[in-house]
């Protein structure tokens, strides 16, 4: 007989938050094979395979409906969908890739750009959301330009006239998340 897991237990052999299993139960993805007298959940191992499985087309990329078609019809062969998302990414890298590059432009652009004194913060930011950046890209471009040039980023930043203790909390959120 196969032991049954309690709903804590069966997320940490997935490394997941309780959180995230019960969501995947809401949305249909996971459902306990069993309830206990008291109606706990009970999940086999065949639950927690299933799970493992939901993790490592989640760390792949795929959307929830994706899985539960894959999961929910083994017959159907996974390639199309793993092509689709590859196609994707590919388009998400590439998005990425134009983004960088009208910051270069801007960047390259400093010098009429810093003549501008009536430039702020929401000026900026609202450029660059025009440009197509997202909250995310915002934050990684901080990130990129605080390990490329420290002092340049403060000065760009005490340009957009931020002021000096939102500055360094955004100087010490950028130095935590830049890439290695």
């Amino acid at each position: 007989m196969e032991h049954a897991l309690t709903v804590t237990k069966l997320a940490e052999t997935c490394g997941l938050s309780r959180g995230t299993v019960l969501y995947y139960e809401s949305i249909g993805l996971l459902r306990p094979s069993s309830r206990s007298a008291a109606n706990y959940r009970r999940y086999t191992d065949k639950d927690a395979a299933r799970l493992r499985q939901i993790c490592l087309y989640r760390d792949a990329g795929l959307k929830l409906a994706d899985i539960r078609t894959l999961l929910d019809r083994p017959e159907n062969d996974p390639s199309s969908v793993l092509k689709r998302r590859l196609v994707e990414i590919n388009d998400e890298i590439e998005r990425l890739r134009d983004q960088q590059r009208e910051i270069l432009r801007l960047l390259r652009a400093k010098s009429s750009l810093w003549r501008t004194k009536d430039m702020q913060k929401d000026k900026w930011v609202a450029i660059m959301k025009a440009a197509g950046f997202k909250e995310a890209d915002m934050h990684r471009w901080h990130a990129e330009f605080e390990k490329a040039d420290p002092a340049e980023h403060q000065q760009f930043l005490e340009y957009l006239h931020i002021p000096p203790d939102e500055i360094a909390k955004i100087r010490d959120w950028s130095r935590q998340h830049a890439t290695a």
